[in-house]
This record gives C-alpha cells, structure tokens and sequence, in this order.
C-alpha cells in the first residue's frame, strides 16, 4: 500500500460472525497492522448484536451496530423490535443495523421484511442514529421507504442518514440515496474483474459520500478472493478506489473523514447518547 495513505475505517465488518471465533484477536492484529484504524461490527440478529456491542466494549477501535438482518426477519414482532432498541442503548453502538430487504434469496416473507425494515427505521430515527442498508434486488422498495423516513429525521440526522452497505445498484440510485443524506459503501466487489459498471459509478460519485468496507467475511476482494474476507483486505479495496478515482489518495483520506462524521464515533463515549 502506498505509504501515503496511512489510516484507513473498515465501515461495516462482521466479526462477531463464528467463523472468527479461532482466531479473532489475530485478525484485530492484523487490521491494525495494516492501518485500519476503526472497525464498525453491525448484527444481523439479536445474538450477533449482543456480541458486536461486546466486542466494541472490550477494544477501544471498535464500534457496533444492532439490527436484524432481512434474512432473520421472520418472527418479527413489536418485542423483537424493543430488544433491539434496549440493545442499542450500550455506548459503543453508533448505529442501527445491519437492516433492509433481500428479494434475491427471500429467506424471510418480504412483507414482513418491509413491516422489520420500516420499524427498525423508526427505532433509528428515535434514537438518533444512522441506518447500515442491506440491498439485495430491493433497490426500488429501499428507496420508498427511505423516502418517506428522511421526511422527519432529527437535524442532526438529516445529512448522516446512513449508508448502502456494499452498493450494487445503479448510478441514478447512488444519487437518489446521496440526495436523501445517504452514503454510500464500496467493498471488494470493486476489485473484481467484470465490475466495471461499479467502477465507473464509483469514478462519478462525490468523494464526501464514499466510504469503504470489507464486510468481512464475505466479498473479499482480488487478490484473496475465494478465501475468508478480513478487515486487514480493506486496504485493497482502497487502492483500486484510489486507482480509479487517481487522486493521491485524497478520496481515501476523505472515506476516513466521512465514517467520522457518519458515525460520530470521535465524540466522548460516554456522551454517545447525547446528540
């Protein structure tokens, strides 16, 4: 890695995932080593929630987000939606998610994704949080229903709504999600071979609403593709941004800036609540 670029956020990294159960500190180790200097750990359920906002208290570089997934929204209900707001009380936790809709693998009813994805928004909006949006083949639904949420965000929200985790929608989407206070996240897809309609988006978009992610340990980027994704790989993904956008590495000093100013996760922990 070009040693211009010193310090680097992975924005979306689940780690609280058994398959970092062996070797979970070493991988830490190995983010840090290779300048990642923040991690942000969303849930996908109730679990995996619990051991991100664990995982966040236990390493001062590493954050949390609670949420359910769309894939584990099937007995959704109103005391499924309290517990993920009590959960999201803890002072690590900087935001809601992971959160959205999956009509690809449709592993949950998707009206009952829409009823999860619309209250766990509502649970965001209450506490002030921004949102990690999982798309998958939803884009349309995604941005309604988004639509209509950014009408009564809190100021403080209004320009930090949240962002389209690992994006693979189209350019007019980018810009729709970017007009309604969104970022947007790029990972190791934008490494691979026949991804040149996302490099060519990521080439447009504005570099004060970009932002990087592994989401470890799926999407590892070339040249480790086929093997368990870590946040150490995130700075390849930086470098094929950087390559593209051909800037000095401005555009990635600008990611690190925006997950700060997403996540707010500068200001004094114990005031996290507070905003």
């Amino acid at each position: 890695m070009n040693e211009h670029l010193t310090t680097l956020v992975d924005t979306h990294c689940h780690l609280n995932l058994p398959t970092y159960d062996a070797d979970r500190e070493e991988v830490l180790e190995r983010a840090r080593s290779a300048g990642v200097e923040r991690i942000l750990i969303p849930g996908v359920d109730l679990q995996t929630s619990q051991i991100a906002i664990e995982l966040a208290e236990k390493h001062d570089d590493v954050f949390a987000a609670v949420g359910i997934h769309p894939h584990h929204v099937s007995e959704w209900s109103p005391a499924l939606a309290d517990e993920v707001a009590n959960l999201a009380q803890s002072p690590k936790v900087v935001a809601i998610g992971e959160i959205g809709l999956d009509y690809y693998r449709n592993l949950s009813p998707p009206e009952m994704q829409r009823i999860a994805f619309a209250d766990q928004l509502e649970i965001a909006s209450a506490l002030k949080y921004p949102v990690l949006i999982h798309n998958r083949e939803a884009i349309g639904d995604i941005l309604d229903h988004l639509n209509t949420w950014v009408l009564n965000l809190p100021p403080t929200l209004s320009d930090r709504a949240g962002v389209l985790h690992a994006f693979s929608a189209d350019m007019d989407s980018a810009a729709k999600a970017i007009r309604q206070g969104f970022y947007i996240g790029i990972a190791g897809p934008i490494t691979f071979p026949k991804a040149e309609t996302l490099r060519d988006i990521v080439s447009q978009l504005p570099s004060d609403r970009l932002v990087i992610e592994t989401d470890s340990p799926y999407l590892t980027p070339e040249p480790h593709r086929g093997r368990r994704n870590e946040p150490a790989h995130l700075e390849w993904i930086a470098q094929k941004v950087n390559d593209i956008r051909d800037d000095e590495y401005r555009t990635i000093r600008t990611t690190t800036k925006n997950a700060e100013k997403l996540f707010r996760w500068s200001h004094d922990i114990t005031n996290r609540n507070i905003h």
